[in-house]
């Protein structure tokens, strides 16, 4: 049996290669005027970052737990930063969690109970470069949102809709530590 050998890579394995490329920076330009870079949109010249326990002034205990938990995993899984204590740090990341609410978004009309509720927070934060006492970055105002069902068939628990808020507030929380793009 005589099998012919194609000169041309496998379709996956050309993928493979190209993404390779990509991912390792090779044939990218650093340079702005060139086009695309694959640079960090981090800022490089921080290290580590401290997130003490954000303040909460909403009834909802508990949530500047979850919240400091979530930025530390958040802040640890997609930055170049290492979580440290305040004293090792060259950044310091401080808020204070404003308001949390539930809003009824519906509810049936043959008990009067929620049919859909929505869990929402609101928080304030200030990222400080611990040096030259700084803010790197501020915000206000800095809202999530998440929708539960506690109504059959569903039965959600408030708690489902606190573990959303509280991640999408982290993911977002983290994203804005980005140097501007």
């Amino acid at each position: 049996m005589n099998r012919r050998r194609s000169s041309r890579p496998a379709p996956a394995g050309l993928l493979a290669a190209i993404l390779g490329g990509i991912l390792s920076g090779q044939g990218c330009s650093t340079s702005p005027e060139q086009g695309w870079a694959l640079a960090s949109t981090h800022d490089q010249q921080y290290r580590t970052i401290s997130v003490p326990m954000f303040t909460n002034d909403t009834w909802f205990r508990g949530l500047e737990v979850e919240l400091g938990r979530s930025l530390v995993v958040e802040i640890e899984s997609t930055t170049p930063y290492k979580v440290t204590g305040q004293g090792t740090a060259d950044t310091l990341l401080r808020g204070r969690i404003q308001s949390a609410r539930l809003i009824k978004l519906s509810k049936s009309v043959t008990t009067g109970l929620a049919n859909e509720m929505l869990f929402e927070a609101e928080l304030d934060f200030e990222w400080i470069d611990l040096a030259t006492g700084e803010t790197i970055v501020k915000r206000t105002g800095f809202a999530a949102s998440a929708l539960f069902t506690p109504s059959r068939p569903s039965q959600e628990t408030v708690d489902l809709a606190r573990f959303g808020v509280v991640q999408q507030l982290a993911t977002d929380l983290v994203d804005a530590l980005r140097d501007d793009w």
